[in-house]
């Protein structure tokens, strides 16, 4: 646990250490950040996941060892909120969890992940404190955090993952995916495809469509490459059978017409812990080749 200056409280993180940290006292590793999905907490991906019994399998068969940090992120979608939220509003409202996990002073969550947790981690834990060695991945609304925060943070993160990610909010169609892309060129085009994360959207980011496409992963991915800025290593996969693999398709065809090599794969399954505890070995071992080295 330690305290979060972005979002004026203290958080949980989940620490796990590869199997050789205890002995070598002088090795230092790369770093995989794994951020939950809404409605989870930072304990999913061990409990719900295995990630851990996932990770002790790739490392003792050659995958480069890495620390895994899983932390809190409530509800907060990874992003900073356009309606900031005050604690004693959220605490007078009934939540799953108490409003000492839950609650904060500020909804800065990119900020939280990009610099609080990193920080806390590169200083308690043997680190290596680079881009270059520090990846970030996760599920649903995870994995849109992953992304986007790759994308706001390049100097930050040097690869970035996504299982199932809520990738393209903005898409309203053809559906199933076929090209031309259609993208909402008002906020209220988003509702009706927005469905019961509508509300939740609006907090995020409010009825500013500009507030919209600044929180959009191709639109940041495009901004990088006409700045010639350099683009995290990306990795997006998905179930054929997923409600969001339109939204996933959308972002894949994005970033090819961009020329942003990534890898992309859709599988069979749905949003479910099935799919993500089996395919997370895939997201970790990828993530070792970009990191690991």
């Amino acid at each position: 646990m330690f305290y979060s200056p972005s979002l004026g409280v203290r958080k949980h993180v989940v620490v796990y250490l590869p199997p050789s940290y205890g002995s070598d006292s002088t090795r230092r590793y790369p770093v995989a950040y794994y951020l939950h999905g809404l409605s989870g907490a930072e304990t999913d991906w061990v409990s719900k996941g295995s990630i851990d019994v996932t990770s002790d399998s790739l490392f003792a068969s050659g995958t480069p060892e890495m620390i895994v940090i899983m932390p809190d992120g409530d509800d907060g979608w990874y992003t900073t909120w356009e309606n900031q939220l005050a604690y004693r509003t959220c605490a007078d409202t009934l939540h799953n969890e108490s409003p000492e996990r839950y609650c904060v002073e500020h909804e800065r969550y990119d900020d939280y992940i990009a610099r609080d947790v990193v920080q806390h981690v590169d200083q308690r834990y043997r680190t290596m404190a680079d881009r270059a060695h520090r990846g970030i991945g996760g599920l649903s609304m995870g994995g849109y955090g992953a992304l986007i925060i790759a994308m706001h943070h390049p100097d930050v993160f040097g690869a970035a993952a996504s299982h199932s990610g809520v990738l393209s909010p903005m898409y309203t169609g053809p559906r199933p995916f076929a090209e031309p892309i259609r993208y909402a060129t008002t906020v209220d085009e988003i509702r009706p495809v927005a469905g019961p994360y509508w509300v939740r959207y609006l907090n995020y980011w409010g009825t500013n469509l500009d507030r919209w496409r600044a929180a959009d992963i191709a639109h940041s991915a495009e901004l990088l490459v006409r700045r010639r800025a350099p683009v995290p290593s990306i990795f997006i996969d998905c179930g054929r059978d997923d409600g969001f693999v339109d939204q996933n398709r959308a972002l894949h065809a994005e970033l090819s017409r961009l020329g942003v090599a990534h890898a992309y794969a859709e599988w069979p399954g749905a949003h479910t812990w099935r799919y993500w505890s089996t395919h997370v070995a895939q997201s970790l071992s990828w993530m070792g080749t970009r990191i690991g080295r």
